[in-house]
């Protein structure tokens, strides 16, 4: 096993015309013209991305693949998405197909919004119409087995010659598709999908931010979904604001542990596709995590939760894989290893709870960043 990277601070400075000082940031011009968005995905966000892409008058064609043919009939005539959508009107340019090669093909831009277990299949059967240089951009925020697997890495293997990307944040769907005021990240090695993405989704109320560290806020997307599955368990359990607030900073010191021994930056948490996420998804009775733990905390069962719910609850998914992960890397989280044994191992959440209120009372902040320079304050 390697050693995790040691990661150094440096303050990014930003000029009064947004961009950041030091940073390459592409020429606008040189930027290539998206006339043809693709979503794979009829889910909540995958519509609600698809809305916002359509609702741009600079893209053309913004075409979403749906495995269900009904559903993409009530998209192309009655123009919504009541199963997942509700009380939503779509954009009248918004197409819908069946057909991946309609989708794909001439696409500069392709979203992927499907659930993790099938993510690799879906891609896998949509590569053949894609192009060399295409962008392809993850909307999923899970890992899939075997090998802990995440989207961006999928992406790469199954449509080879594409740019990769992942999109994360604070961003319930039904809220994006509402216009309410949401910021999101985009994130990808390539300069120029972060500015073609930027330029796509950015709108007067949605916000794309930008950053370099793929597998940070990848990391962050997934392993909120735990911790949302607790705050929903206590919020049933009627625990209290106290209770809520000590839940979601120490799901964050959590969530900054394992990312750190994993080699992610554990900075990146404390941005949109971290902390920002990370709050939404705790507090609101909107995400689907959240609802499954406030069942959790109801005494339902996790089988007629999940078959209640309608939609994919990653969490559930994920609880289990990085519970294991955390387990072989000598990780401690405490939460992550708490819902584990309720979901998979029939615990009842009182005896977790008095569990996890009766352990050793540690170190408040684990990571301390030097201070050194001219700007630091003198230790007399």
């Amino acid at each position: 096993m390697t050693s995790s990277p040691r990661w150094s601070v440096t303050r990014l400075r930003t000029t009064t015309d947004g961009q950041r000082s030091g940073a390459m940031a592409p020429d606008t011009a040189s930027i290539p013209q998206v006339s043809k968005v693709c979503i794979l995905g009829g889910g909540s966000f995958g519509t609600a991305m698809a809305s916002i892409a359509a609702n741009n008058p600079q893209v053309l064609d913004t075409v979403q693949w749906i495995r269900d043919g009904d559903v993409v009939d009530e998209i192309n005539t009655a123009h919504t998405n009541l199963k997942y959508l509700p009380d939503t009107a779509l954009p009248l340019n918004l197409k819908a197909t069946t057909s991946l090669e309609e989708a794909v093909r001439n696409a500069e831009l392709v979203m992927v919004a499907i659930p993790s277990e099938h993510f690799r299949s879906v891609c896998e059967d949509a590569a053949e119409f894609s192009h060399s240089g295409q962008f392809w951009v993850s909307l999923t925020k899970g890992i899939a087995q075997p090998g802990f697997q995440f989207m961006s890495a999928i992406l790469a293997s199954a449509v080879p010659g594409c740019v990769t990307g992942v999109l994360s944040g604070p961003n319930l769907a039904r809220e994006v598709a509402a216009q309410v005021p949401t910021a999101t990240v985009i994130a990808s090695e390539s300069a120029e999908l972060r500015a073609v993405t930027q330029l796509t989704l950015g709108c007067d109320s949605f916000r794309v931010y930008e950053n370099s560290d793929v597998f940070g806020v990848e990391l962050a997307g997934a392993l909120k979904n735990i911790y949302a599955i607790i705050a929903g368990m206590a919020a049933a359990m009627n625990l209290g604001e106290n209770s809520k607030a000590m839940l979601i900073t120490r799901s964050l010191a959590e969530m900054s542990r394992f990312a750190e021994r994993m080699g992610a930056n554990p900075m990146t948490f404390l941005g949109l596709a971290g902390v920002g996420d990370l709050v939404v998804t705790c507090s609101s009775p909107l995400s689907r995590n959240y609802r499954v733990g406030y069942s959790l905390g109801q005494h339902e069962s996790v089988e007629s939760i999940v078959s209640s719910l309608g939609q994919v609850a990653e969490g559930v998914n994920t609880t289990r894989l990085v519970a294991e992960r955390a387990r072989e890397l000598g990780i401690d989280m405490p939460l992550a290893f708490g819902l584990y044994a309720i979901l998979y191992q029939q615990v009842s959440v009182d005896k977790v709870l008095r569990s996890l209120m009766s352990r050793g009372q540690n170190s408040d902040v684990e990571f301390i960043l030097p201070r050194s320079g001219p700007e630091a304050p003198s230790s007399s």
